[in-house]
């Protein structure tokens, strides 16, 4: 073999080597990001869990469009974990929380679990389920502030990730003072769950945040408002400031 074959032989074996262990190091990262995922969500492969939806106002057994779609967003996390779902209705949700993880879709109006869950798990947050017209209609009071939507120009949403004990399946809710808000919740929850990892590890967390333009932008221009973890998880007290949404 002359130094040119033997050359030519080296490079390919260096190749190979070096493809091989680039392929091993993004399999790595790729798993390492994978476990992440499936213990935030606390779906690990072959898994069981709960998607809840609500139903639409006045329709008995119809799911808003909006929320098929935050469905949508939540059927592929749920894949993408190697999980399962098993879709059911709030009014038909009888059994505790923590055995399965649960993904809660709507507000407390037409979702009867999200009403129990915001009254167990989060009892500083209060959502106004009066259906007469009003300014603080659909509105939400988290601690002392109270929240009031701006139809179609800016509007608020809950996305909160809640466990009670160490071993316990999370619970995710995401409860809008719309449909679309929902949608939006769980999109935002699909684009920073990696930065939402970070941050809060798997630990119970409340987010307030605003939906801004949704009957220009839909469901995809959404700002935090704030962490709102601690005042969701007391009891409310008087209310001392109101907030009107505006762009």
């Amino acid at each position: 073999m002359n130094d040119d074959v033997r050359n030519i032989v080296l490079g390919v074996v260096a190749a190979g080597i070096s493809a091989a262990f680039g392929w091993l190091g993004r399999t790595h990262l790729w798993k390492r990001a994978l476990r992440r995922k499936q213990e935030f969500f606390g779906l690990p492969g072959g898994s069981e869990c709960l998607l809840v939806v609500n139903r639409e106002a006045g329709l008995d057994g119809a799911v808003h469009r909006y929320d098929v779609f935050a469905l949508l967003e939540l059927s592929s996390l749920i894949k993408d974990c190697g999980a399962h779902a098993q879709i059911i209705q709030g009014e038909l949700a009888q059994q505790g929380f923590g055995e399965r993880t649960e993904f809660c879709v709507g507000g407390p109006y037409s979702n009867r679990r999200t009403a129990a869950h915001l009254a167990s798990l989060l009892p500083g947050v209060k959502v106004d389920v009066d259906t007469e017209p009003g300014p603080h209609r659909g509105s939400f009071q988290i601690g002392a502030e109270r929240y009031t939507m701006d139809r179609g120009v800016a509007e608020y949403v809950i996305l909160a990730r809640i466990t009670v004990g160490q071993d316990a399946r999370p619970v995710f809710l995401f409860c809008g003072q719309r449909a679309i808000n929902n949608q939006a919740a769980t999109r935002y929850l699909a684009r920073n769950q990696a930065q939402l990892t970070r941050k809060h590890g798997n630990r119970s967390f409340c987010l307030l945040l605003k939906v801004v333009n949704s009957q220009a932008y839909g469901p995809d221009v959404v700002e935090l408002v704030a962490d709102v973890t601690r005042a969701a998880q007391e009891p409310v007290p008087a209310v001392r400031t109101s907030h009107r949404a505006t762009g």
